[in-house]
Formats: structure tokens, C-alpha cells, sequence
């Protein structure tokens, strides 16, 4: 009995650590969203919550209601970044998101703060963590915390119907990272749509591929990476880097905001033959 009552004690101060960087954010109509203060000055959010694109009232844990900023927004992984003067508002700590593993005990937290626990379920390979716990309204933004309060993940429902996921605190601090880096975050593209494929068997076994599907080539914007590197219509993407690419998810995923400008070898079927082009990332143009 004293053991679980040490263990009730522990996660309630877990939830009251992270609490304290813990902002309401009022981004959409009806219902508002949660926020995490990653680093001074700068609130996390899931992109989905905020339908606003310059200002955003939010709500610190001390009850005081402030002007934030809509800095950058990363749709792929559904991350907002809000730029906020919040002086004697807690930052919270960041735990490494890698080392999280399936069964560990979580906490998701909403503004209030409110809470709900559960375990890891599983580790995806798209850059996401299972949950299993419950995810109430208003929840998607707010904080995953370890059983010592540190944010391991930033919790969203925009992903998924049927899944509870967290998006990995590394991934999250990749794109508050660009923004500081570039003072903005640049949305990465090759210019292509595609559609997933079934990879032969006996190409499989020809190359060695661990991946039953690929994704086809059915579109190539004009003047695009894509173009500029040689895709066409036709071609049969299976990896970008190091990155396979088993369905689109997965190409938006690869496309990560640090990865504009850089050079990468894309891994293409041309006729069922192999072949490596050279593709340099480039940023989405700003819509007209």
C-alpha cells in the first residue's frame, strides 16, 4: 500500500511540475487547446488548434491572459510556435524523447491543469508515439510527461481519429530550432504527388528491400526540386536518405523543415531498374 501511495504522490508531483509551464491557448472557436512553454518566450501548440495567423490570446498557469504571437507552423507534425513576453512563467524541462520506451508510464496534461495517465503503446515509425490514456478536449497542445514531470512529447488528436499520439519532444525541438535559427520555419517540399504502390516480390528479394510498398510518382510541379533532379511520372520512390518510404505519410514526414536546402539521395524504380538521383530540398513557395 505505501508503495502505491508513492506512487500517487509522484505522479501528482509530476503533473504539478509541469504544470507550472502549462498555458491555455485560444486559438479556435469553441474549444481552446493547451501549450507548453519550451523556451523563454516561446509556446508550443498543436498547429490544428490555432486558426488564427497572427494573434492569440493565451493563458498562463498563474491565471493572467496575454498576447502571443503566431511565430511558425510546421502542418507536417502539426506543431504551432507562439511568440509570448511571459516573465515568472516556468519553462519546461525537455526530456530526451529517445529514450522513451514501450510500457513507461505517462501523464498527458491539459490547461488547468488537468490530467489523464496511461503507458506507451507503442513507438511508431512515423515519428509518433502511441498513447494509451485518454486525451480529452482541449488536450491536443498540452504537455507528455515522464514520471518525473519532464516533457517527453507534445500531445495531438489532429494526426489521428482512432489513434492517441504525441509528437517526440527531439522532433518538437527541431522546429522551434529553425525558427530560431532562420526566424521562421520553412515548409520543405520536392514538388510531387504520389500514391502508394506494392513493391513486386521479386524486386523485393532482387534489391533486398525489408519494405512491401513504395509510393508512385503521379504528379511533378513545373520547376520544382523534383523536376530539377529528374523525377517523372511513373518513378517509384522507396527511400529518401535514410528514410524508407513505404507511403506518402512517410514522404511528409522526411520533408522536415531543417532539411531545406539540403542535398539527398532518393532511392527510385525507373522500369522495376534501381536508381539513385540527387535531390536538393526546397522550401514550399508562399501561396499568392
Amino acid at each position: 500500500m505505501n508503495g502505491l501511495q508513492s506512487l500517487s504522490n509522484d505522479l501528482a508531483a509530476a503533473v504539478e511540475r509541469a504544470g507550472r509551464a502549462v498555458f491555455a491557448v485560444n486559438g479556435r472557436a469553441r474549444l481552446g487547446s493547451t501549450g507548453v512553454h519550451w523556451r523563454p518566450g516561446l509556446v508550443v501548440t498543436a498547429d490544428h488548434t490555432v486558426h488564427v495567423e497572427e494573434e492569440v490570446t493565451i493563458t498562463g498557469p498563474d491565471g493572467r491572459a496575454l498576447t502571443a504571437r503566431v511565430a511558425g507552423r510546421d502542418p507536417t507534425i502539426d506543431v504551432a510556435v507562439l511568440k509570448v513576453d511571459a516573465p515568472g512563467v516556468a519553462v519546461a524541462e525537455i526530456a530526451d524523447s529517445d529514450a522513451v520506451r514501450v510500457g513507461h508510464i505517462v501523464l498527458a496534461l491539459g490547461a488547468g491543469p488537468r490530467a489523464s495517465w496511461g503507458v506507451v503503446s507503442s513507438v511508431g515509425d512515423k515519428q509518433m508515439l502511441h498513447l494509451d490514456l485518454t486525451l480529452y478536449p482541449g488536450f491536443s497542445g498540452g504537455p507528455l510527461v515522464d514520471a518525473q514531470g519532464r516533457v517527453v512529447g507534445i500531445n495531438t488528436s489532429g494526426a489521428s481519429r482512432h489513434w492517441r499520439l504525441a509528437i517526440p519532444a527531439a522532433a518538437v525541438s527541431r522546429v522551434v530550432d529553425e525558427l530560431q535559427r532562420r526566424g521562421r520555419i520553412p515548409r520543405a517540399y520536392l514538388g510531387v504527388s504520389t500514391q502508394p504502390v506494392r513493391l513486386p516480390e521479386p524486386v523485393r528479394q532482387r534489391l533486398n528491400l525489408d519494405q512491401q510498398t513504395a509510393v508512385i510518382v503521379v504528379e511533378v510541379q513545373a520547376e520544382s526540386p523534383a523536376a530539377a533532379a529528374g523525377l517523372t511520372i511513373g518513378d517509384v520512390i522507396v527511400s529518401l536518405g535514410a528514410t524508407r518510404i513505404a507511403d506518402p505519410t512517410d514522404l511528409k514526414s522526411a520533408l522536415r523543415p531543417d532539411r531545406v536546402g539540403e542535398r539527398i539521395t532518393a532511392l527510385v524504380l525507373r522500369g522495376g531498374e534501381p536508381k539513385d538521383l540527387q535531390v536538393t530540398v526546397g522550401e514550399r513557395p508562399k501561396r499568392t
